[in-house]
């Protein structure tokens, strides 16, 4: 029988009533499924309305502390904003990690809340987020290698490498103008109300992003991440000397591996074949120590053969990285020519010390014409160079034989055409090592276009040609309208010659 009266309750209270009494009524706990799942929410909620614990079922503006598992804060408040309205987003609320509720369960009470339970989230804007202008070419943005909008830009660059291994370039590039732009701004974004006014956000990506800010994830980027085609890509790809054509090539006829390479006899080419024997050791990330030891030894080639000479560490460790896939280094001397016929002597010194296990040198083909720069036949630019892999040594453990099922006890690999060749040990490891050496008078130009990013580099080329009737490329800056030369002794003076504020390397990572 229902009695006529009811005893009035709060709604939060409603829906914690059942056999256990609640201790604690001034503290209201949501747990956000969001990553952790449906039954260790279940269980975490029984266990802890067992103990006294006011936990409800969903997230109202009674609630006082909010917890989760796996997620920052910013991703925890965005997913409030997309289903509370953003009455949920008060200064009162408390984002914690789950390590609050099991502490305050073992305790049998709430435990004071320290610094290592809240969660962090990016600094509030005093202004409104919809007036921050942000400018459509990326070389006219500062983006830093730390940004707010991970989560995001690492599903769109998913999506955006996918779209490489298909050869789709147009689909590819427009998904990394959109995590391009996502990775300048200085906010995190909580709903999609902070995208309006945003260049560069196709209906693609923001459907990507809607979908990530709504249910933590995108069905299209998981099934991507765990598709057959992407992984073995992926791995494929990543050979040394591999480029997409060939590993689709290999996907099509059933290959899903380095290892698939050896075992059907796949016939290689020279640089194929050092990227599968050292496949371990090049796909492993190469830290900012081992490349400032490679510079060291690089300093030390050089000028045993040049004295005098300009060395430039490049790349994404000029940008302010901590990790890369590579080592790049810019040579040049202020002496125009005397650079000629280095790379030859360089890389003798350096076979003579032991220390390269893989090259391929070329020559440099550039030719400036007085007619006005040609349409060069691909994006590569013209300079002497050698692409090579070192042999560093190292006192931490390496990161042994690629592949174990084909090395044998003594460190050697039986590789592709029968040959045996010697295995990263212990005490070395495999690098990739580019050096470029470029005439002095290009070397501002040069070492712009090695500094990066991929992105940033074709949006200045894309500004100078759109926008200033100009040709930009690694060996100089030609004015169409003007029909001439415009010569740089600086990478400041290329921005001054585009129009560009100057943006500094650690601010190029688009």
């Amino acid at each position: 029988m229902v009695p006529l009266k009811r005893r009035r309750v709060t709604a939060v209270q409603a829906e914690n009533r059942d056999t256990h009494v609640c201790k604690f009524s001034d503290v209201a706990i949501f747990i956000l499924e969001r990553k952790m799942g449906a039954s260790r929410k279940a269980f975490l909620t029984r266990l802890g309305r067992s103990k006294g614990f006011l936990i409800a079922e969903s997230c109202s503006p009674s609630i006082t502390h909010v917890v989760s598992e796996g997620n920052t804060g910013d991703e925890v408040q965005a997913w409030l904003s997309n289903h509370t309205e953003g009455k949920a987003l008060t200064d009162s609320i408390h984002l914690l990690d789950i390590n609050w509720l099991t502490e305050s369960m073992a305790e049998g009470r709430p435990v004071a809340i320290q610094d290592r339970h809240r969660l962090k989230t990016s600094p509030k804007l005093s202004a409104s987020t919809s007036t921050i202008t942000v400018k459509s070419y990326a070389c006219q943005r500062r983006t830093p290698l730390k940004h707010h909008n991970a989560f995001l830009t690492e599903a769109l660059e998913i999506l955006a490498e996918s779209a490489e291994f298909s050869e789709n370039e147009g689909r590819s590039v427009a998904f990394r103008r959109s995590a391009s732009v996502l990775k300048a701004l200085p906010y995190a974004v909580r709903r999609m109300d902070d995208l309006k006014n945003l260049p560069c956000l196709g209906e693609h990506s923001q459907r990507v992003i809607k979908e990530i800010l709504e249910d933590g994830s995108s069905g299209e980027v998981e099934s991507t991440r765990q598709s057959e085609q992407y992984q073995a890509m992926k791995a494929l790809t990543g050979v040394f000397g591999v480029g997409v054509r060939s590993a689709d090539r290999w996907f099509r006829e059933g290959l899903r591996s380095p290892l698939d390479l050896i075992r059907t006899g796949q016939k290689l080419n020279h640089a194929q074949q050092a990227g599968v024997q050292y496949y371990n050791d090049l796909n492993r990330p190469v830290t900012k120590k081992e490349a400032l030891a490679i510079s060291h030894i690089v300093e030390k080639a050089v000028n045993a053969v040049l004295p005098g000479a300009i060395i430039t560490l490049t790349g994404g460790f000029r940008r302010g990285k901590e990790v890369g896939h590579d080592v790049d280094f810019l040579i040049t001397h202020l002496e125009e020519g005397a650079e000629e016929g280095l790379m030859p002597k360089l890389v003798n010194w350096l076979e003579e010390q032991g220390l390269l296990l893989y090259q391929k040198t070329t020559r440099n083909s550039y030719l400036e014409s007085k007619d006005g720069p040609a349409r060069p036949p691909h994006n590569m630019d013209r300079f002497e160079r050698c692409f090579s892999i070192f042999r560093l040594e190292q006192t931490t453990e390496g990161s042994g034989a690629f592949l174990e099922a084909a090395s044998n006890d003594t460190g050697t690999m039986e590789g592709v055409n029968g040959r045996t060749e010697q295995q990263p040990g212990p005490t070395w490891r495999a690098v990739r090592v580019d050096l470029v050496v470029s005439p002095y008078s290009q070397f501002a130009f040069a070492t712009l276009g090695w500094t990066g990013s991929k992105l940033f580099e074709r949006e200045l080329r894309r500004w100078a040609g759109q926008e200033k009737g100009m040709s930009l490329n690694s060996h100089m800056l030609y004015d169409s309208k003007q029909q001439r030369y415009l010569r740089a002794n600086s990478e400041e003076e290329i921005f001054a010659h585009l129009g560009l504020e100057y943006i500094p390397p650690c601010d190029r990572n688009a």
